[in-house]
């Protein structure tokens, strides 16, 4: 008995090897508009969709294949004696495999000056309702979304004559996999698109995997790495490798707040990191004096780190980076000697990112795990609010190098794991004390990170100071000037402790957590 099978691809890789091993095994080939001109062309006889549906296309390709006879050939259940009555009766003919895959809509909105009339005739209907019709039923029905499995069904059709519950099981989650997707990506697109920026009752992501990892933070924890389907400029996703092993979960993270960190500077800037903290930041005239800096101001824990530039790194500065052992270098391109230099290391991985510099959208979403549930917030972009908020509650008033020092200092702890403390002097970090339980520990751990060079520099302070404690030990060890939220019910305190000492204090009235 001829079986019949339904191929209507806008991906026509595969498409005729297959439609031509279907037909050596007694399949009627029934098929739409370019996939049946291109199965025709290559000699392979093939069935109109019009000539089983009685019905033209119509509606310019928009009606197709939205019909009974072939949603009921798709849908009716072999073992259900009223469903092949109906059948019969009807003059249907049962579909046996459906190939399908969807009008390309990711690749038109992909495309630059796209208009929402193109993007909106790239969603695909007849598709994906056939794709769901022989998923629900894949007892029955053998659906093909993906080229990569061709092979695999004419293999167990040549084999067995047929193809196993398991593999139709199999293939049928893959149409739910990719319709969710195909759906997910409509949805967002359109929200952008109505410039929507509240958060939605439903929502649904979809990510496109783009990297196995051998193991997640720890080797016992599976992990693997997913991407946005947008091309994200300034975003890691969007980084070329030039050399080095694959990066681990651990790199990644860590790579992601050194990148995050990076964008707050114009300035030449080397940001180091270690397990997601800024350990060493300087901004200079040039890259290699940024980069000498940065280390310089904790040479032992830069050691395995992570170090990020905003500027082309040379011959000069690449021989400082490996005099020591660096996991990542991330910049923006490396002259041919610096990366002939790098690349002499084999463990270290050297990624290129032109536009390294983009700044992150306002309005751009940032998730957090949690059992059971997911948070979501808008990612963290704004640095201050308004330069009439900023206010200076002390009667000292900060000096204009203070206030440059402050506001680098700001930028550190904003992506400073809370509690945090950054002290900071000529626009290089000092002493860095992140995520600490009580406020006054990071700022001794700051303290005692920047030795006899503290005296003279200025602090900064993620959130409020609940105790005047934290001034207290700015000022036995030389701070001039701090810089925090405030918004405590005993600020007053610290104000007085600060005109004590003849420190300056500058309210910024936004405070940046970061747990």
């Amino acid at each position: 008995m001829k079986r019949r099978a339904i191929l209507s691809v806008s991906d026509k890789t595969g498409i005729v090897e297959l439609g031509k091993k279907l037909s050596s095994l007694n399949f009627e080939i029934v098929s739409t508009g370019g996939t049946a001109q291109v199965l025709k062309n290559a000699g392979v006889k093939v069935t109109n969709i019009t000539d089983v549906t009685g019905f033209p296309e119509c509606l310019d390709g928009r009606v197709k294949t939205l019909h009974p006879k072939v949603h009921a050939g798709i849908l009716a259940m072999r073992d259900n004696k009223e469903h092949m009555r109906q059948l019969k009766e009807l003059n249907i003919t049962p579909i046996d495999i459906v190939v399908i895959n969807l009008y390309p809509f990711k690749d038109t909105i992909l495309k630059e000056d796209v208009t929402l009339e193109e993007a909106i005739e790239n969603i695909d209907i007849g598709g994906p309702s056939m794709l769901r019709a022989a998923a629900k039923n894949y007892r029955d029905v053998t659906v093909v979304v993906d080229p990569n499995d061709y092979n695999r069904v004419v293999e167990e059709l040549e084999m067995n004559g047929n193809i196993s519950l398991d593999t139709k099981f199999e293939l049928a989650i893959k149409v739910f996999e990719h319709t969710a997707h195909y759906d997910a990506l409509i949805f967002d697109y359109l929200r952008k698109q109505a410039g929507k920026d509240e958060f939605p009752e439903l929502l649904t992501l979809t990510f496109e995997k783009a990297q196995d990892m051998r193991y997640g933070e720890n080797p016992h924890q599976r992990a693997v790495f997913y991407r946005e389907v947008d091309n994200v400029a300034g975003a890691l996703t969007s980084a070329r490798q030039l050399h080095g092993k694959e990066l681990s979960f651990n790199n990644i993270n860590d790579a992601n707040g050194a990148i995050d960190l990076l964008k707050e500077f114009d300035e030449p800037t080397v940001v180091a990191v270690k397990h997601s903290n800024p350990c060493g930041v300087s901004s200079a005239d040039n890259i290699y004096d940024a980069y000498v800096e940065a280390y310089e101001a904790d040479p032992v824990s830069i050691f395995g780190g992570i170090i990020a530039a905003n500027r082309e790194i040379d011959k000069k500065t690449a021989e400082e980076i490996n005099k020591i052992f660096i996991e990542i270098v991330i910049a923006p391109s490396y002259t041919d000697d610096a990366l002939e230099i790098l690349s002499k290391k084999t463990n270290i991985r050297i990624l290129e990112l032109p536009d390294i510099s983009t700044h992150i959208p306002e309005g751009t979403w940032d998730f957090k795990r949690v059992y059971g549930g997911l948070l979501l917030q808008e990612w963290n972009t704004k640095l201050l609010p308004s330069k009439e908020e900023l206010k200076v509650v002390t009667k000292k008033q900060p000096t204009e190098k203070e206030m440059e020092d402050l506001i680098f200092a700001w930028k550190l702890v904003k992506h400073t794991k809370s509690n945090a403390i950054v002290i900071a002097k000529d626009k290089r970090s000092l002493g860095i004390g992140p995520g600490q339980v009580n406020r006054i520990w990071a700022a001794l751990n700051a303290i005692e990170r920047g030795g006899d060079d503290v005296k003279g520099a200025v602090m900064a302070s993620d959130a409020f100071f609940p105790f005047p404690d934290c001034v207290e030990a700015a000022a036995k060890a030389g701070i001039t000037a701090i810089i925090q939220p405030g918004g405590s019910i005993r600020d007053k305190e610290s104000i007085e402790a600060c005109d004590k000492y003849g420190i300056a204090m500058i309210f910024t009235s936004m405070r940046h957590f970061k747990h």
